[in-house]
């Protein structure tokens, strides 16, 4: 596994739906950047026995946690822990890159 690696060179976007790029992937965690362009959406969902960190590399995204809604810019972070419903959303008008952080993995 390569160890290093340039988050620049791994993020893809496309206009149909918000791209998962896959970064690490071990038996304890993955890391992915999510990349949407403005008006795309990941739907609110949950996640047994695993939590998730969404970390803001650019832009500015609207993150629903837990039942609470709040707007989250560059440098920014949430905690979306084991079963509480999290999603996130890119309402525009520039582009959202997010580093992800899921630990353990989802099994599915």
């Amino acid at each position: 596994m390569d160890v290093f690696k340039k988050v620049s060179e791994i993020m893809q976007f496309s206009p149909e739906k918000m791209q998962k790029n896959g970064v690490f992937a071990t038996g304890q965690l993955f890391c992915d950047v999510y990349c949407f362009e403005p008006g795309q959406a990941q739907s609110v969902h949950t996640h047994q026995g695993t939590d998730k960190v969404y970390f803001v590399l650019e832009g500015k995204g609207l993150f629903h946690v837990a039942g609470e809604q709040r707007e989250l810019g560059k440098d920014e972070v949430v905690l979306a822990p084991s079963g509480e419903p999290h999603g996130v959303e890119n309402p525009g008008p520039d582009r959202l890159k997010l580093l992800v952080v899921m630990a353990p993995p989802p099994s599915h």
